[in-house]
């Protein structure tokens, strides 16, 4: 079902959340216990995210050194197709432009459409650790607005191939992401909202934001959309903070702004479980504002772990 359909069925402000394949070589086992502890708040959708290959160098005697790439999260499909039909939940695959050619985007549409996953979250992709920026494959596609267009194409029946015979049309439903605080290589706001209005021009069903700490940049985020003529849904995208590190590795990697009041009481706890007990306590708050504001889903950024999640969750459904 896509998404958007549920939503518009929605009175409430429902729940959803994101979770992480496993590294290589474990087992899904993880994924069904995120899952299993949070399924009681009916989750209306899961996201998984997918990760791009990696490149290290191997050191031979002789002295030469040896290129490998590595996938070390693969499975994206696979666990979006166990999730749909173990839970019967909506799974939504991320689809990203980086290390995919045009060709093995549409193989995994089409084996996507095949298994009835009915959602796709679009992305560009983060550049591979060894690259200061993001460069595309050859036959890829460098912008977000590019892969949502071979999307919207397969949803009217065009396939790369242009002599195939009658071919079936996809019915994708198209999520993409939204800055509240600006995406970091936007010069300005009013840039970045540009773009992410040419993206719903190209067929963009939805937004999910990245995660924020203060609701006022959600709540002018979906004022300058609105004004801008951006009218889907726009899903606040949420996260709990548990440790002190994270006061500077979420601004740094997520460029985002913590606000002092927040950041004041987890430097001031004592403990871990003061930490914890803090982001805890600021994400009920965060999410009853949200919630009043009748805002259409909330969505957890996870990271494959519930406890905290959970314990948000049973305070505000």
């Amino acid at each position: 079902m896509k998404l958007t359909d549920f939503l518009k069925t929605q009175k409430e402000t429902v729940f959803s959340m994101e979770i992480l394949p496993p590294l290589k070589g474990q087992g899904v086992e993880s994924i069904y216990s995120t899952i299993d502890s949070l399924k009681e708040f009916n989750p209306a959708f899961i996201d998984v995210t997918y990760h791009r290959e990696e490149f290290t160098f191997k050191k031979h005697p002789n002295g030469l050194l040896e290129k490998k790439s590595t996938k070390k999260r693969p499975g994206t499909v696979g666990i979006c197709a166990a999730i749909k039909y173990k839970y019967d939940i909506e799974a939504v695959p991320h689809l990203i432009c980086g290390g995919f050619s045009k060709e093995e985007t549409e193989n995994a549409l089409i084996d996507l459409n095949f298994l009835g996953i009915d959602n796709v979250l679009a992305l560009r992709g983060d550049p591979i650790k060894s690259e200061r920026a993001f460069n595309p494959e050859p036959d890829g596609h460098a912008y977000t607005s590019d892969l949502i267009g071979q999307i919207t194409d397969m949803n009217n029946g065009v396939y790369i191939d242009e002599e195939l015979s009658n071919p079936n049309p996809s019915d994708f439903c198209i999520g993409v992401a939204g800055y509240p605080e600006k995406h970091f290589e936007a010069p300005n706001m009013k840039s970045d909202l540009k773009y992410l209005k040419q993206k719903i021009e190209m067929g963009a069903d939805y937004i999910v934001t990245q995660m924020f700490f203060n609701n006022k940049h959600y709540f002018d985020f979906v004022d300058r959309c609105r004004a801008e003529g951006i009218t889907v849904p726009i899903i606040p995208g949420l996260k709990t903070i548990t440790t002190q590190k994270q006061l500077s590795v979420l601004p740094r990697y997520f460029h985002l702004e913590i606000p002092e009041e927040l950041s004041d009481a987890i430097e001031d706890a004592k403990t871990k479980e003061a930490v914890k007990q803090v982001g805890i306590e600021w994400g009920i708050q965060q999410a009853k504002e949200l919630m009043a504001a009748k805002v259409p889903c909330l969505h957890y950024y996870t990271m494959g772990r519930a406890k905290t999640t959970k314990a948000i969750l049973e305070k505000i459904f």
